[in-house]
Order: structure tokens, then sequence, then C-alpha cells
């Protein structure tokens, strides 16, 4: 049986955006008729729809689908989550990693989930600033945990190929909450995932 592979757009969103970056296009100077652009408009509104896909997903629904109740009361961290996003200031990437980590208080949810979060607010365009106390608060407020902690590491494009043009440079951010505001749990956490346990 062959390998088949099937992505669902919204067919109006689709049309409506293919006019819009055709016009870019040639507002930019190109030829949007031209045989290697021909269609790179449908091409974009395809790959913005799955770049923005976040928007059509909800993070709490995700972590109630997999929520079990456990007496475990010791931290869980997920880490070198890898992220892509979309900085909304100038519609270029950034990329990077985000640590998670939660204190549960009588449930715990599948570490997948956690993964799904992080991905379902970084499919959207975003500032690294938001995209952190929203991972943050959806763990918070679906799991009702002791404590979450989220810290993401992002390099943005906005700044390496244009503006400033830093190619090394990288955003560090993060939220606690709970007991991870303690500076010995919080520390615990940042030794977790700046060490090498492989």
């Amino acid at each position: 049986m062959a390998y088949s592979k099937t992505e669902e757009y919204d067919e109006q969103v689709t049309l409506g955006l293919v006019e819009n970056y055709r016009n870019a296009l040639t507002l930019l100077g190109e030829d949007a008729n031209r045989e290697g652009l021909v269609k790179t408009p449908e091409r974009m509104a395809k790959a913005m729809q799955f770049l923005t896909q976040g928007y059509g997903q909800d993070a709490h629904a995700i972590l109630n689908s997999a929520k079990f109740h456990e007496s475990v009361s010791e931290m869980i961290v997920v880490k070198d989550i890898e992220l892509y996003s979309m900085c909304e200031h100038h519609m270029l990437p950034f990329y990077g990693k985000a640590h998670v980590a939660y204190i549960p208080n009588g449930y715990i949810t599948g570490l997948s989930k956690i993964a799904r979060v992080v991905d379902v607010y970084a499919r959207r365009l975003q500032v690294q600033e938001r995209l952190t106390t929203q991972i943050r608060d959806a763990l918070k407020e679906t799991l009702h945990p002791l404590g979450v902690a989220v810290v993401i590491e992002a390099s943005h494009l906005c700044m390496m190929m244009r503006g400033v043009q830093k190619q090394n440079s990288v955003t560090t951010t993060s939220a606690f909450w709970g007991e991870f505001e303690k500076n010995e749990t919080r520390s615990e956490f940042m030794k977790l995932i700046s060490s090498d346990l492989h």
C-alpha cells in the first residue's frame, strides 16, 4: 500500500490568502506568473495555515484528555521540547526549546500532552514572553498543581536576518508559579534543565 499524507485547509481562507500573496509578490517587483512562482501563493497560504494551526486547538482539552489521578508530588520535568513559532511583529520565525515542569497535586497528565501544549501556543503569531506565560497558565489552570515552571530559549530571525543582524543571540524567558517561586525549588529545576542526564 502506498504512503499517503492528507492535510486539510479551509478553502475560503486559502483562496483569500492566495490572492493576497500574489499581490504581495507583484508589489515586491516579482512576476507572480513566472514558472517558479505560479504555485508559490498557494504554498504560502497553506504554510501559514499550518504554522498558525494553534488558533484552532485547545490546550486545556489536550491536557484533560490524558489527566490521571496520581498521588505523586515530586517534580516532573520535560525539557528540550523543540518549538517553532512566528514573531507577530515581523512575521518571521523564531525557534528553540522549551523546558516545562510541574509539581502534581493529585493529578498528572501524559508527557506528550505537555509537548502538545507547547505547540498549541507556538503555532500562533507570538512573542516569546507571552508564549512562556501561556504554557505556564494552561498547566496551572488545568492540572491545579503545586507549582509550574517554564523556560524558553529561542533564536529570532527578526534579529538575525534583519535589523541588528545578530546571528548568535539567544533569548531566554521564564515563568514560574507556586512552589517554583521559592528559590530552592526553582534552583533544582534550573539545575535539572542545565544538566545532561542522558
